[in-house]
């Protein structure tokens, strides 16, 4: 079973993610915040980070940073969308370049997702 950390700041998506993929049978934990998914992945040991881009206190760009420098074998999804005030395509760009190993717009479509997941 795959253990995998969501990251987002919208509590109704994380909860979203989390019930889709504990049906597929991940084991899913959830975090706010860059600064709180830093501080659970020790303890929850996941294998794949799903982050957001635009969250308060530590956004995703800084936590994949942070993740490729401590964790660079650690496969990383970004996301992002929904701001306007945000070109989230360049975002998703920068997310690439840092480490994340797919980028999605949202909203996210379940197979897209799934089959990512399968890929890593």
């Amino acid at each position: 079973m795959k253990r995998i950390l969501v990251v987002d700041d919208d509590a109704a998506i994380r909860g979203m993610l989390k019930q889709m993929l504990e049906r597929e049978d991940y084991q899913v934990t959830c975090a706010s915040n860059g600064q709180e998914a830093l501080h659970l992945l020790p303890q929850v040991k996941a294998e794949v980070v799903i982050t957001d881009l635009i969250m308060p206190d530590k956004e995703g760009i800084e936590l994949i940073r942070e993740l490729k420098m401590s964790y660079p074998d650690l496969p990383i999804i970004a996301m992002s969308g929904g701001n306007p005030r945000i070109n989230s395509h360049l975002h998703l760009k920068m997310a690439g370049l840092l480490g994340a190993r797919v980028c999605f717009q949202k909203p996210l479509r379940r197979a897209e997702l799934l089959a990512a997941l399968a890929e890593l």
